[in-house]
Order: structure tokens, then C-alpha cells, then sequence
């Protein structure tokens, strides 16, 4: 019997969808049920309370839930890693950073289970966190060309701390040892707080410090503030230049975070996503708070992100190879 035009049409629409595009797999995202976002650090600290303002943001963005997980460990790679292991629905997103994407590549190889360019997908970056360079009141210089000068007459005298090997804070001191053409001594701490103590104590020279951390010890006159790495100045402290303006040029370090997925997301996808974060970051409210903590907003497209990782990738392993960084 020769099949009806009825039938025939019913099964060209049942093979149409079997043949569907992921796009068109995901046209019901992101209602059918919450979505999973993964930050691969503990709860309560910086990158933790940013990160959350902007999962909750989203969700209102995109009319729905959004339930945070935090999965820490081994210097983010560990909920990085679980970011790249989801499926690429859309239900599953996080935060990507600095240490996990573009430092821990290159300074410990061992540890990172995923490749950065083929099992994640750049979304959008969030934040642009400078750090600033300040100096012990112990300290005679007033600048960093006095500082520079201090370290150049007496090379391995002046000290710098940092929170711990392979940190923003740690790579920056080295960034900045090299450009100088100077030799530092480096002082690692379990953490920035008591890194941050022995510089108001005197008892390391210098130290690079995130604005938030930073800032109180500022305000208090216990430490002296002489630069910032970022390209232009904090709105924290309009009267503290940058590193760039004050002889090294192009001297630019930033403790950065932005939104990843796994790799094979659909398209459309990513594109609501960028496009929903990119309008939570011309919020008023979400500047000030940026503002506040020294951080700057920073926004942009996917392609842009991906440059931007593969750009501090190249910049850091050239430090870390440079100083003859281990994590030993």
C-alpha cells in the first residue's frame, strides 16, 4: 500500500528530529531546570563574593535558577576541571581564572587535567582585579624609581612577600624585578594576610596587594602605596600612579575572572550568556562595588576572552620560565 502524504510528512518530522542542531536540542534552555555554577574556590573569599553577585544577576538576567557550587582545590583546578568535564548543555557554567587558565598550565603542568583552548569555551570576562604595589613605612623610598634605585645599589636587599608561590601577588613581584632589571628577594607566605602583617611590621620591603586587601592598611598610613598594575589609575587612589606611568612601560598584571563552559556549548548559548553579563557590568551598582574593592569592570565578547587567556598565558609562562619559578 503506498504510504499517505500524512504519513509521510509525520516521518520526515520525526527523522528532522533526530537530525536537530545542538542550538536547537537547547531551544528550551535555560527553563528546564536550574543551572549549575561551579566556582573552583572556596566560599567566602574574593573570588568566591564577586562571582556569586554575578551568578545571582544572571539568574534574574535570565529568569532562572542559578545554584552556585563551590569546588575547590589544588589552586582551581580542581572545579576548573569539573567545568570541563560537564556536558555542554548550558546547565553546567563557572568562573574561569587566572591561576587555573593561564598560570597553572605552564607551573604545574602535572596537576591540569584539561586543555584550556579545546575542553572550555571562553564566555566572557568579568573582572580586571589590578593589584597595588606598596612599601613598607621602614621603607625609605617614595617612588618606584627611588625603590628601584634602593634595589639596584644593594641587588637581593629589598624583600617582597606574597601569598604563595605562583600567585598574582608573587607573579607580579617577579614581573616587575624583571622589567626593572633588579634582583628581589622573595618571601613566601601561607596566605596574604600574614604576608600583608610583615609588611606593616617592617619586616619585608614591598609587597604587590590586591585592592580589597590592601586598602585598610592604606587608609591607616601603615603601608605606602607608590603604584598600580593596571593601565590606567584605580578610582580608589586617583593620586597613586600606575607601573607604566612611573618608567615601566607597558607594566600591566591583573588578578583576573571571567565566566567559562565546556567545550561543544551551543552557540546561541554562549552568546545569551555574554550578552546578559555584559549588561550586569554597566549595572551602577555593580561598578561601585568593582570600584570599591579596586577592581575594574571589564566585559567584552567570547573572542575577546579567548585572547586574553592566550595572551596571559604567553606573558606569565615567559615569568614563571624567566625567574625559574617551581612549585616545589
Amino acid at each position: 500500500m503506498k504510504p499517505s502524504a500524512a504519513l509521510l510528512a509525520s516521518i520526515a518530522l520525526t527523522a528532522g528530529s533526530l537530525l536537530a542542531t545542538p542550538a536547537q536540542a537547547q531551544s528550551g534552555w535555560p527553563t528546564e531546570r536550574p543551572v549549575t555554577f561551579v566556582i573552583p574556590y572556596a566560599a567566602g573569599g574574593f573570588a568566591d563574593t564577586r562571582m556569586r553577585l554575578i551568578a545571582r544577576k544572571l539568574g534574574e538576567e535570565l529568569k532562572t535558577t542559578i545554584v552556585v557550587e563551590n569546588k575547590a582545590g589544588a589552586g582551581g583546578v580542581i572545579g576548573t576541571a569539573f567545568i570541563a568535564r560537564a556536558k555542554p548543555d548550558g546547565y553546567t557554567i563557572g568562573s574561569g581564572h587566572l591561576g587555573p587558565l593561564s598560570v597553572n598550565p605552564t607551573l604545574v603542568p602535572k596537576t591540569v587535567t584539561y586543555d584550556v583552548a579545546k575542553d572550555l569555551t571562553p564566555i566572557v570576562l568579568v573582572e580586571e582585579a589590578p593589584l597595588i604595589l606598596s612599601a613598607s613605612n621602614q621603607t625609605p623610598a617614595r617612588s618606584v624609581q627611588e625603590l628601584i634605585a634602593l634595589a639596584k645599589k644593594d641587588p637581593g636587599a629589598i624583600s617582597f612577600g606574597s601569598s604563595g608561590i605562583g600567585g598574582a601577588h608573587h607573579l607580579s613581584g617577579e614581573m616587575f624585578a624583571h622589567e626593572a632589571g633588579i634582583t628581589l628577594s622573595h618571601v613566601p607566605y601561607k596566605g596574604g594576610a600574614p604576608a600583608a602583617a610583615d609588611l606593616m611590621a617592617g619586616h619585608i620591603a614591598m609587597m604587590f596587594e590586591m585592592g580589597y586587601a590592601a586598602m585598610p592598611a592604606i587608609e591607616a598610613g601603615k603601608v605606602r602605596p607608590l603604584a598600580v598594575t593596571s593601565s590606567k589609575r584605580l578610582a580608589l587612589l586617583p593620586d597613586v600612579p600606575t607601573l607604566d606611568e612611573s618608567g615601566l612601560t607597558g607594566f600591566e598584571s591583573y588578578n583576573w575572572q571571567g565566566i567559562i563552559a565546556p567545550a561543544g556549548i551551543a552557540p546561541e548559548i554562549t552568546a545569551r550568556i555574554n550578552a546578559a553579563v555584559n549588561g550586569i557590568l554597566r549595572q551602577p551598582d555593580v561598578v561601585q562595588q568593582f570600584d570599591a574593592t579596586g577592581g575594574q569592570v571589564a566585559g567584552g565578547t567570547p573572542e575577546d576572552f579567548a585572547g586574553f587567556i592566550a595572551t596571559e598565558t604567553a606573558k606569565w609562562a615567559d615569568v614563571i620560565q624567566a625567574a625559574n619559578i617551581s612549585s616545589n
